[in-house]
């Protein structure tokens, strides 16, 4: 007799089912209820629900859930072989779709199995009819748990299409619905008698929010931050389908109950960042920092300036020794050197300070004759 366990509490340890675009979770796919993000999602509901015209949350149609999950999701002809997102959706448009009795079945399956897999790796001196017996349980169950994905990856397209343009690819959207499908599957307790899309719903919805939250921006915000901006997304699009233009900062914040410094705040943080490198002009040719003046760059006035007066720089200090070229070089930071302080020069000209000081006096009092000072007027006016 195997015992049963519950399912929320296991996962299988080992045939990680083979699903298309990798539905097995990467290792740091949410497995645990992390309360800032996991309720991401909830605080929308009444907004989405508001900004369409039914209450599905799965499509912008009259449709129900119901119908939109049944029907076929494209026509499957002339699928162009190098085409993998068509492909992909012509394999699983051709998986059936299961009844509440058969997901009921491979429920009981998937948990009879996850209970063998746990009794073969904690009870190693098994008999072998019973070790048997048990891999049989372990591998129906996976084979459960891998039809039960399969016949489901066609809700997962179904919420992805909601969230695409958002910051992620679509294929991305559809990876992390996936993560979001086998969580469900996971955790599904059949015996409340729900049907496992209901469930699942949420799971994969979570998931997507999650990945768009932490993957969508260049810069990422924090998870509250993410769902204020989502309100004010759906706010936005609901008003602009009823006004048929674009709302007013008051309009939302009435919308959104907040201040409307607050909407202002929450506009400004949701702008997508624009990068320099991106094609820029009518033919794209160029980039767009080539158009962006650089504040700190000199002018080409200043910069051949720069170059003259350093170019006079470097004659006067030819006419000096080569120990007085030295230390106006050292003590003024000329010719790529760092400004160095008297006891500086001395430890390196092994020198006292109070002679660096006097042979810098030295130095200056004939840059000022006027033989050299003729060099340098120009640019102290």
């Amino acid at each position: 007799m195997i015992p049963t366990t519950d399912t929320q509490t296991l996962w299988p340890r080992s045939g990680k089912p083979r699903l298309p675009l990798s539905l097995t979770p990467s290792a740091d796919a949410p497995q645990d209820e992390d309360d800032s993000l996991l309720d991401l999602d909830d605080s929308l509901l009444e907004w989405e629900d508001d900004a369409q015209e039914s209450d599905d949350y799965l499509t912008n149609d009259d449709e129900t859930a119901d119908n939109l999950y049944t029907r076929p999701l494209f026509d499957v002809s002339s699928v162009p072989a190098n085409d993998f997102l068509e492909l992909y959706r012509q394999e699983i448009t051709n998986k059936e779709l299961l009844t509440a009795a058969q997901e009921q079945q491979l429920a009981r399956e998937i948990e009879t199995g996850l209970a063998a897999e746990a009794r073969l790796q904690q009870e190693p001196d098994l008999d072998a009819a019973e070790r048997q017996q048990l891999q049989q349980a372990a591998a129906l169950g996976r084979q459960a748990r891998e039809s039960l994905a399969h016949a489901n990856t066609r809700l997962v397209i179904s919420i992805a299409k909601r969230y695409r343009g958002q910051g992620l690819d679509f294929l991305d959207l559809i990876q992390e619905g996936n993560a979001g499908l086998l969580i469900a599957i996971n955790k599904f307790e059949y015996r409340r008698g729900n049907r496992f899309s209901t469930y699942a719903t949420w799971w994969i919805r979570q998931c997507i929010t999650r990945a768009l939250a932490n993957q969508g921006r260049t810069i990422r915000l924090p998870a509250h931050l993410t769902a204020h901006v989502r309100r004010l997304y759906l706010a936005t699009q609901a008003l602009e389908q009823t006004h048929g233009r674009p709302p007013r900062v008051e309009e939302l914040a009435a919308e959104l109950r907040i201040p409307p410094k607050r909407v202002q705040w929450l506009q400004q943080i949701a702008r997508t960042p624009l990068y320099l490198e991106q094609p820029a002009g009518e033919t794209g040719d160029a980039n767009l920092g080539d158009f962006i003046a650089d504040e700190q760059a000199l002018k080409p006035t200043e910069a051949v300036a720069e170059q003259v007066l350093a170019e006079e720089i470097r004659q006067i200090l030819r006419e000096l020794t080569p120990r007085e070229a030295l230390i106006v070089r050292l003590r003024f930071g000329l010719d790529g050197h760092e400004p160095h302080t008297l006891k500086e020069i001395g430890e390196m000209l092994q020198l006292s300070r109070e002679r660096i000081r006097q042979l810098e006096k030295e130095i200056l009092s004939k840059l000022r004759q006027p033989r050299y000072a003729r060099h340098l007027q120009p640019f102290l006016q």
